[in-house]
């Protein structure tokens, strides 16, 4: 939405192709953007190649830009038979390909340059295809400037643990197994157990919760735990955490709630996956421990609240990163300038 709505105030003719009941289509809708929909069944396969061919001709596009795995290759063959100039294929996680020989001709034959969020995930394509240099571009997700700003006020949330001036320390993430959940409820036993008096907060939607709540109440700290399942008001959550954790295990490119909390001035602890280090920068613009070990980022997130000083500055510098870097104007000049020499 931040590429289609960017692009769309430049001046551009914006689609979106998406399945019907995708939240980004919905909000498509809502922003009266073109739209039509792609079917997820496996079955529909040709049929949705054979109407996206027809939609593309129709909108005259000269870009398309796939964002996902199984639209990569429905809207990516769709555009090569449609003869769309530029085809361009966006991947926002690290993921192994069992079957190169297959992944290859999506990031070959069906695209003419991929963009990725993290320099590790480009490496590892231009690896695994034997891509040019010059066919893979880094571009990591542009930040709102005003929308997630330090002037932002801070949320109220009713808290599970009920206690009264204790620190926030929380997650805010789609609910999957490999954002890190069970680290953070580990470590936050531990620090329980130390005597600390702090609030946890888990923020997002995705898997079931029930099953999140069930592996904190393992680890023994179900009672001190807040869900609040999924919110739109993330500049002021982020305003009210005193530590945003990002406890990624595996496929993270670079968050993009690592940048909102940066631009938001929160201090951030996250885990040495896979695009993190590249803006939560250790020491510099926040605090990194190894990936899966809790009583590690347990360490860490103290190290973050007994030195309050280092933490605000840590996060001063990384609001400086985001408004030199990571802007959403930053991002599209890049994409727009990756478009404009394709179709030169």
């Amino acid at each position: 939405m931040a590429e289609l709505l960017g692009f769309r105030a430049r001046g551009h003719a914006v689609g979106l192709l998406a399945p019907a009941l995708a939240k980004i289509f919905s909000e498509a809708t809502r922003h009266g953007l073109a739209r039509a929909t792609v079917a997820e069944k496996r079955w529909a396969f040709p049929f949705e190649v054979v109407r996206t061919v027809r939609w593309l001709r129709a909108f005259r596009a000269d870009v398309v830009n796939t964002h996902s795995s199984r639209d990569g290759w429905i809207v990516g063959l769709a555009a090569r038979l449609a003869r769309t100039p530029l085809v361009i294929r966006s991947r926002h996680i690290d993921v192994e390909y069992p079957h190169v020989w297959i992944s290859r001709h999506a990031f070959t034959q069906l695209c003419d340059h991929v963009i990725t969020t993290s320099d590790k995930i480009s490496g590892h394509l231009r690896e695994c295809f034997s891509l040019p240099p010059e066919r893979v571009s880094t571009v990591a997700t542009g930040i709102d400037l005003q929308k997630f700003h330090p002037a932002v006020a801070p949320a109220e949330l009713a808290l599970a643990g009920g206690l009264s001036e204790a620190p926030l320390v929380g997650m805010i993430s789609v609910l999957r197994s490999w954002k890190g959940h069970a680290t953070f409820f580990a470590a936050a036993r531990q620090l329980r157990e130390q005597g600390r008096r702090i609030n946890f907060v888990v923020v997002g939607a995705g898997n079931p919760v029930e099953a999140y709540q069930a592996m904190a109440r393992a680890a023994g700290v179900g009672g001190f735990v807040t869900f609040t399942g999924h919110r739109e008001d993330v500049p002021e959550l982020l305003r009210a955490l005193n530590v945003l954790v990002i406890p990624s295990t595996q496929h993270e490119g670079v968050p993009q709630i690592g940048l909102q909390a940066l631009a938001c001035q929160t201090p951030v602890v996250g885990s040495d996956c896979g695009g993190i280090p590249e803006i939560i920068r250790d020491g510099e613009t926040g605090r990194i421990f190894p990936a899966g070990n809790a009583p590690m980022l347990a360490a860490t997130i103290a190290r973050a609240l007994e030195q309050p000083e280092a933490s605000r500055q840590m996060a001063a510098r990384g609001r400086e990163l985001v408004e030199r870097c990571y802007s959403r104007d930053t991002m599209l000049d890049v994409i727009e300038e990756i478009y404009r020499r394709y179709l030169r």
